[in-house]
């Protein structure tokens, strides 16, 4: 029989499931139930953060506008769960078609996810992807692959 941690792990890897999905439909209104309405969010893109719900469903917005189809993987997951708050790691990839007919692989991000579990719902409550820089000349690195 499984513990209460293994239960709420499955629920949050099904939620993450559910971004993905969410995603690869342009489904911004099926995003929109799996984040706090107080969520922030550090992006790749401007600005530093993105707060609240909406916020972060523009940003997804101007992203699916970039795109004539989209897929998003999600790699290398590790989930740590507590009594209410949650967090998790892996690789994120957002790769597609544009507009003009090209297909592009995209490039890999470094991703944490943190939920809450709010009325007996987890949440996610930040999100931060993020790329790796060189130091030297400041620019961010995106070729590298898990």
């Amino acid at each position: 029989m499984p513990t209460r941690r293994e239960e709420d792990e499955a629920e949050i890897r099904q939620r993450l499931d559910q971004v993905i999905e969410g995603i690869g439909a342009k489904d911004i209104e099926g995003l929109k139930r799996l984040y706090a309405t107080d969520v922030v969010s550090f992006d790749v893109e401007p600005p530093l953060q993105h707060v609240g719900v909406e916020a972060k469903m523009k940003n997804w917005v101007r992203a699916f506008a970039f795109f004539q189809d989209l897929k998003y993987e999600l790699r290398d997951l590790a989930i740590t769960v507590g009594d209410d708050v949650a967090f998790g790691h892996g690789f994120g990839r957002l790769s597609g078609t544009l507009p003009n007919g090209t297909a592009t692989d995209g490039m890999w991000v470094r991703g944490t996810f943190c939920f809450r579990k709010l009325d007996g719902d987890w949440l996610i409550v930040h999100d931060q992807a993020s790329v790796p820089f060189d130091i030297a000349s400041g620019k961010g690195v995106t070729d590298l692959e898990p």
